[in-house]
């Protein structure tokens, strides 16, 4: 994937940005009291990259945090096993070396040596052996505690060698052990039960203060075992609104800007410029298929089959990104063609109404975030008007996202409009969700035994045509039962202002690169 610079002219920028101009120095010029974990200044220390956003992170906890700003932040701190370059590649973490056995069933992981916690405790098979547990642990609530199912035992012949047993072939298990959510943390920490009240990882940085909503503070780690990073450090602040983040950049109060909004990114000029990058999150409207009328899935296709993803797209997002289907990892590409109406088809819409019953119409209770995407309300009106033709009526709840997330983890909804991040295998992006045993499956709505055999075969083969092909049976098997409404995937848009070099964006939104980031 490449990355464009997006150069709009001034006059734009001067209309969007200078109104809230004002509003963002505010917020970016005063003092630090009432801080937790430290008394900085906002006045951010030489060598400091600040980074402006309109969310901040929800929690500490990597293996709970399901929000775009932990996801930004929280790989910083901590590390996991693997990790994914900039093509989304397996690549060698706080693992150096794996090798798997002949069956399969057997994957031995050697352990990197000389790396250290925070608090200058040494990082052993020991640490990975309580991570591990901690997150197949049903009563930790971990997000990706499906996307380890197959871990059998966890063995740990010394302290730098584990050997995972497996109930079975798991071929996807290296890029699920590359997730935030599958971090490695102190098993003495883990032990305590200190996890998410102070943060101590392996990451090039540390947390030193955090005032939930407001802003999150990391100093570099100098010890890091990868190279202490250029970065003296990196203030995550948060702003109420996008215009906002993009005019501190603009203003030179803030060296990044992390928008989701096409209009904003369109606006930039003077010294900033956009970082535009492709991304593999998708936007989707989730269908409760355990809930009332969504329990039929002809009512599931006939709201499918109404709505005109391209309008979407050009409504909420300006045309920028492309219409897709469910699976957005790049090797296992889905072709939004291959679903049941590629393009509306309301008279099939209605007719699917009718034969379930529902001629007269229904209403569904939907959930809309905002806070971490700005095209949210958008989406959702614009899906509301569509789904109006053929006597559908989305009950639109707009929420702040810490109330839009535990509504979603409660399952207290019938349509949930959602952003959410994509991976690099289909595996972890989907088996979580679409398997009867997965770990979000009550709020992924539906499930059914020819999925699970689907996603075990997925696994069970390192053939790569083998794969594309369970994947391809996969994504068909999603949009015909019409589990969810796939809208469009778009672009992370990030507004970088004139003293930051070397910056490098990902197309699944991680920052990790900025440990090789320089400002000045």
């Amino acid at each position: 994937m490449k990355r464009w610079l997006v150069r709009p002219s001034r006059s734009i920028a001067g209309v969007v940005l200078g109104v809230s101009a004002v509003v963002a120095l505010t917020l970016l010029a005063g003092t630090a009291a009432g801080r937790t974990g430290g008394s900085r200044s906002l006045e951010a220390p030489a060598g400091t990259l600040v980074v402006a956003r309109a969310a901040d992170l929800d929690m500490l906890d990597p293996h709970k945090a399901t929000t775009f700003a932990a996801l930004q932040t929280l790989p910083l701190v901590y590390e996991s096993l693997t990790r994914l370059d900039r093509n989304l590649k397996v690549q060698p973490a706080l693992a150096a070396s794996w090798s798997f056995s002949k069956d399969g069933k057997t994957l031995t992981l050697h352990l990197r040596t000389g790396v250290k916690f925070d608090n200058g405790q040494p990082f052993t098979s020991a640490d990975v052996k309580a991570s591990l547990g901690r997150i197949l642990n049903p009563a930790t609530g971990a997000v990706a505690a499906s996307n380890l199912a197959a871990v059998l035992h966890v063995l740990t012949p010394n302290a730098g060698t584990v050997v995972l047993k497996l109930r079975y072939p798991d071929v996807p298990i290296l890029a699920a052990l590359a997730d935030m959510n599958t971090a490695i943390l102190s098993k003495a920490d883990i032990d305590a039960k200190t996890v998410g009240k102070k943060a101590n990882g392996t990451g090039p940085f540390r947390v030193v203060a955090w005032t939930p909503g407001q802003f999150v503070n990391l100093v570099r780690n100098s010890g890091y075992w990868g190279g202490a990073p250029k970065l003296a450090g990196v203030d995550f602040r948060a702003i109420p609104s996008e215009s906002s983040v993009a005019a501190a950049v603009s203003a030179g109060t803030a060296d990044i800007g992390i928008v989701t909004n096409p209009v904003v990114a369109r606006a930039v000029g003077g010294s900033a410029h956009v970082v535009r990058e492709p991304t593999i999150d998708y936007h989707v409207l989730m269908l409760n298929g355990r809930s009332s009328a969504l329990k039929d899935a002809r009512v599931r296709l006939a709201i499918a089959c109404a709505i005109d993803r391209k309008q979407v797209l050009a409504t909420a997002a300006l045309n920028e990104g492309k219409v897709t289907g469910p699976i957005t990892s790049p090797a296992f590409l889905s072709n939004p063609n291959d679903r049941p109406c590629p393009t509306p088809n309301l008279a099939k819409a209605r007719s699917l109404l009718a034969q379930a019953g529902y001629s007269s119409g229904l209403t569904l209770d939907t959930i809309v975030e905002t806070g971490e995407y700005a095209t949210a309300t958008a989406e959702a009106q614009n899906v509301q008007a569509q789904l109006k033709q053929i006597g559908v009526n989305l009950k639109l709840e707009v929420l702040d996202t810490n109330t839009y997330v535990q509504r979603w983890l409660d399952e207290s909804f019938d349509a949930a409009f959602a952003f959410n991040t994509g991976r690099a295998d289909p595996d972890t992006q989907y088996g979580r969700y679409f398997q009867s045993t997965g770990s979000l499956n009550k709020q992924g709505g539906y499930a059914s035994a020819a999925l699970d055999k689907l996603f075990a075969d997925g696994r069970a083969t390192s053939d790569d045509a083998a794969r594309k092909a369970v994947y391809k049976k996969i994504s068909e098997t999603l949009e015909n039962q019409a589990v969810w409404v796939w809208l469009f995937v778009g672009y992370n848009y990030y507004v970088v202002g004139s003293r930051v070099h070397g910056f490098v964006a990902t197309p699944n939104g991680s920052l990790r690169y900025l440990s090789s980031t320089t400002v000045g």
